[in-house]
């Protein structure tokens, strides 16, 4: 899969090792194992076949976002890089479709 960033922050913090370790500490090697996956992902059906990543639809005011888990509550949010977002006859989203997202953030929102 295609990955972008929000910002160039956000994007050094996920490419540079030294931002990682400083940005995440110890969630540092969980984030870049499921940036790893993302990458190797050839779309984002394939993100939900992996258990440990639990890849979900957000919901209420983060509609058309999703979101991967790291350790202790912590998420990986990104949307769709697509426009419009692909979608099926029943108008959910078709993730084997999505083959580019935009990563916004990293964040306990429980």
């Amino acid at each position: 899969m295609e990955i972008n960033y929000k910002t160039r922050k956000l994007e050094k913090s996920f490419t540079d090792t030294k931002v990682m370790l400083a940005s995440y500490g110890s969630r540092a090697r969980k984030v870049n194992q499921r940036i790893k996956e993302l990458k190797a992902a050839a779309n984002l059906e394939v993100m939900k076949t992996i258990p440990a990543a639990n890849c979900h639809l957000l919901k209420v005011d983060r509609s058309n976002q999703f979101a991967v888990d790291i350790p202790a509550n912590w998420r990986i949010i990104f949307e769709p890089d697509h426009d419009p977002i692909p979608v099926n006859k029943d108008g959910s989203i078709d993730c084997s479709a999505i083959t580019k997202i935009t990563i916004i953030e990293v964040k306990d929102y429980h």
